[in-house]
């Protein structure tokens, strides 16, 4: 059932850019080089300037051939004493898209799978589409433990979800050894990991499983991404350096579509 979940290609600005004008700059850049291309495009840039970028592209749209906007991550409250936190009421006011759970924010903000879960379940509360990241990292890959690892974060990042279908959710997986590495997955790799979330996915809801597209990050470059989309499970993609550059990101978002007939 892949024509029930068109093609996502998600950009991880992370902590670029430096400024409004140089974000705002490179949304309208990346809005004009994905335009009209049958997939669902998104940016995600960092948390200050979400406001600007969101009302130069027309306030972003999760619809194939328009840009989206996407947060790097939320807290699962609406309010609260979070010193520095944004709450899903404000992300849901400038954005469609959030990404949950990245490595990076595992391993430097002590994200945890039980509050990975929390978040999950509260943007899909908020009608946000949740970016669910998953994947092991270079010892745990080593130990022969990727698909321990894989079930043991699927399964928390849907714990509190009563159904799949119909929630919206994405999961990426992010190979952590992978990610702004150079050393990039091989699409068969790629292909394994999907099929187990997919197989995980499906054990809860069946329907749902089919809904859910499934990205590859870490390292993900129009010279390579053509591999990854080859693979029948592998909807899309979790970019980060690449989507710094429009015209290299729209190359990526054309490959899936491509990829997809």
């Amino acid at each position: 059932m892949i024509a029930s979940r068109p093609p996502i290609v998600a950009g991880n600005w992370k902590m670029h850019p430096a400024s409004s004008a140089e974000a705002v700059g490179l949304a309208l850049s990346v809005r004009d080089a994905v335009a009209g291309l049958a997939a669902r495009s998104v940016i995600c840039p960092p948390t200050i300037w979400l406001s600007p970028v969101a009302d130069a592209v027309g306030g972003g749209s999760t619809e194939p051939g328009r840009l989206g906007i996407g947060a790097q991550t939320m807290r699962a409250e609406e309010a609260g004493a979070y010193t520095g936190e944004t709450s899903p009421l404000m992300v849901a006011a400038v954005a469609q898209y959030v990404i949950l759970g990245h490595s990076e924010r595992r391993q430097y903000d002590n994200e945890t799978d039980a509050s990975v879960a929390a978040k999950v379940a509260s943007a899909v509360a908020h009608r946000l589409v949740p970016i669910a990241a998953i994947g092991e990292r270079a010892d745990e890959r080593r130990a022969g433990l990727t698909a321990a690892v894989i079930e043991r974060q699927l399964r928390a990042a849907i714990s509190l979800l009563p159904t799949i279908a119909g929630s919206g959710l994405v999961i990426a997986y992010e190979p952590v050894w992978a990610i702004g590495t150079g050393d990039a997955a091989s699409g068969e790799d790629a292909q394994a990991a999907a099929a187990q979330i997919r197989a995980i996915l499906a054990e809860s809801d069946p329907v749902g499983a089919d809904e859910v597209a499934i990205l590859y990050g870490g390292s993900c470059t129009p010279d390579n991404a053509a591999e990854f989309f080859a693979e029948g499970d592998v909807d899309g993609a979790l970019v980060g350096g690449a989507s710094l550059n429009a015209e290299g990101f729209a190359r990526i978002v054309q490959l899936v579509v491509e990829a997809r007939g």
